[in-house]
């Protein structure tokens, strides 16, 4: 397998295009990471997280049209590295059944539009249009502020609305704001997170904590970034772990959050530095002692 994020073209000039390597090799998965689909207009274009969540709609649907805003966060680079090791792990099912390998290429771009266009399509998922693009109740939605600070409360259903407005001693809301019909409440969900917005101030965190937990209403407070560790749930299940790293001494690090009954998890080993396995990969490729250290003298290969 070969897996790489350097532009086609580069890799071609190296001698490391799809075509070379499969010559060596026909079972080779090769997976190619790209800016832009290789069959398109942008192929040889550079590309990073802010130009993906700019041109594939994102920035326009975290802000807006006419002030569009990034994710503050490489959700980009992140969400398309998930969906290349879910399409390696496809690439490699396939050569057990088949014995050849193949060409794999994940897009930026194509991943990242796919991705928003889930809720973001809106009515123009239909053909003819039924509607403008977007999702109404995910551009409205946003925290609200409390007596002592911000909660995002975030009633759901029909049943939710009802028993929100019930508690807070709005009832009369419900039948205004049509919040039983969810057709009726999808077109007001503006003016109904406003109302909520409106009556937020009028309780402080914790009791807003104490009524909605008590009505079964999705809810949470806001974790500050620089105190992340103290989440509460995520302290609880010892999230955030510390190992000791080699050069940086000891680091604090996100443990896996995916759980396997059979094989758990755990944080082993910190990230490699760049070249410290190259012996390791190249004796299991079959190259000598000797040979390897030719390449670290030539300078083809890194060492850690």
């Amino acid at each position: 397998m070969l897996i790489t994020n350097v532009r086609p073209a580069a890799m071609a000039r190296l001698g490391f295009g799809y075509e070379d390597c499969r010559a060596l090799n026909s079972r080779l998965i090769y997976a190619a990471a790209t800016g832009f689909g290789q069959d398109g207009p942008w192929a040889a274009r550079p590309a990073f997280d802010e130009i993906i969540q700019a041109a594939s709609g994102l920035a326009s649907s975290i802000g807006s049209d006419d002030e569009p805003q990034f994710v503050p966060s490489l959700i980009g680079d992140k969400i398309c590295g998930q969906a290349l090791a879910g399409a390696v792990s496809a690439a490699l099912f396939s050569r057990e059944r088949s014995g050849r390998g193949q060409l794999v290429e994940v897009p930026m771009l194509e991943t990242i539009a796919g991705f928003n266009s889930i809720e973001m399509l809106g009515g123009y998922a239909f053909d003819p249009p039924i509607g403008p693009a977007g999702y109404k109740r995910m551009k409205e939605r946003r925290p609200v502020r409390t007596k002592d600070g911000w909660m995002t409360m975030l009633p759901y259903s029909g049943d939710n609305w009802c028993a929100f407005f019930t508690a807070v001693g709005r009832p009369e809301l419900i039948d205004e704001l049509q919040v039983r019909d969810p057709v009726a409440r999808a077109e007001n969900i503006d003016r109904i997170y406003a109302r909520m917005g409106e009556i937020a101030p009028s309780r402080t965190t914790a009791e807003w904590e104490d009524l909605l937990l008590r009505l079964d209403v999705p809810h949470t407070a806001f974790a500050r970034i620089s105190e992340i560790g103290e989440q509460e749930h995520l302290k609880a299940v010892d999230y955030f772990a510390a190992i000791d790293h080699p050069s940086e001494g000891r680091i604090r690090q996100a443990r896996p959050a995916t759980k396997f009954s059979d094989a758990p998890p755990s944080l082993h080993r910190p990230t490699p530095r760049l070249g410290e396995h190259s012996r390791e990969v190249l004796l299991d490729a079959g190259y000598s002692a000797s040979e390897i250290d030719a390449m670290i003298v030539a300078g083809a290969v890194g060492e850690g």
